[in-house]
């Protein structure tokens, strides 16, 4: 019974670990973007950061619910100085800008799928 259970675990885990992530934007793509947007949000993180793994599936999940949500993913890993302009310090981060780049809103650590939705029907 133990061995079932177990491998039940491993199996539940191996799916939520395979579940995709909101694929990475270049920043500079991101700033183009932002001029056409009444608000844009843009998730800030890492791919080898677990809770920026679990906000990357979230936002994956609502991005393909509602393409319409221009919903941004931008790497600091790979992109340190996106975080430097940025101001984040730490991840994962959420900022909402207007159209003019201004900021309007910003959460650190996991936002709720709840909250995310409150922000675009604001």
């Amino acid at each position: 019974m133990k061995k079932v259970l177990f491998g039940l675990l491993l199996g539940c885990m191996a799916a939520l670990a395979s579940e995709p992530m909101l694929e990475a934007t270049p920043f500079v793509k991101v700033l183009r973007e932002i001029p056409k947007h009444k608000k844009t949000f843009i998730e800030v993180g890492s791919e080898h950061c677990h809770a920026c793994q679990k906000m990357g599936r979230l936002l994956y999940k609502i991005k393909r619910e509602h393409p319409e949500y221009p919903i941004f993913f931008v790497d600091v890993s790979k992109e340190r100085e996106a975080a430097y302009r940025m101001r984040v310090r730490m991840i994962p981060t959420q900022i909402v800008v207007d159209s003019k780049g201004n900021e309007i809103y910003r959460h650190i650590g996991f936002l709720d799928e709840g909250s995310i939705y409150q922000i675009f029907q604001k």
